[in-house]
């Protein structure tokens, strides 16, 4: 009998290092990340409400599908509350139907990702002068739905570090 997968979610501000460290320890637990899919389907950050429904019903899509396919572990690089977020900065409003979108895909673990490593363009990401503002919004957002998370901060390495403590600490109780 095949145990649950546990889902994780990377989570917090651009530039933070999510989306390396989710195919990293996809890879180190053999076993299967979901990308941000905003960033297949959008060129800037010019989108429409329509664009930003698309996003979550696509990012909802592909958690479901890959909880099939995981190993004990799916390594998430970003989850519903943060399109909701970038819905909000971006168009000043959040369609109903993330709220619903959020319920269908519930995250394990959440880690937030902290601001204290270097910003890093990339021609899409915009807010790196708002990273302590959007911060504060990512852990308020969390706190708002009473969701515990853990704060990683420090390099990349200790990220990872810290990561893979609790997945290893998480998969032997739950054998």
């Amino acid at each position: 009998m095949k145990t649950s997968v546990i889902r994780i979610c990377f989570y917090g501000p651009e530039s933070t290092g999510k989306s390396t460290l989710a195919t990293k320890m996809a890879e180190k637990y053999h076993t299967e990340f979901v990308p941000e899919v905003a960033r297949e389907m959008v060129t800037s950050n010019q989108f429409t409400e329509e664009d930003i429904i698309r996003i979550g019903k696509e990012q909802v899509k592909r958690i479901l599908e890959k909880t099939t396919t995981a190993n004990r572990i799916l390594f998430c690089d970003t989850d519903l509350i943060t399109t909701q977020i970038y819905s909000e900065v971006y168009l000043k409003k959040v369609p109903a139907i993330l709220f619903e979108l959020e319920k269908q895909v519930p995250m394990d673990q959440y880690f937030l990702f902290d601001i204290d490593v270097p910003w890093v363009p990339d021609g899409l990401r915009d807010l790196g002068d708002r990273r302590t503002d959007m911060l504060a919004l990512f852990r308020q957002k969390l706190e708002e739905r009473g969701i515990d998370f853990i704060t990683l901060s420090g390099t990349y390495a200790e990220r990872e570090w810290k990561i893979g403590a609790w997945v290893e600490k998480r998969m032997r109780t739950q054998k």
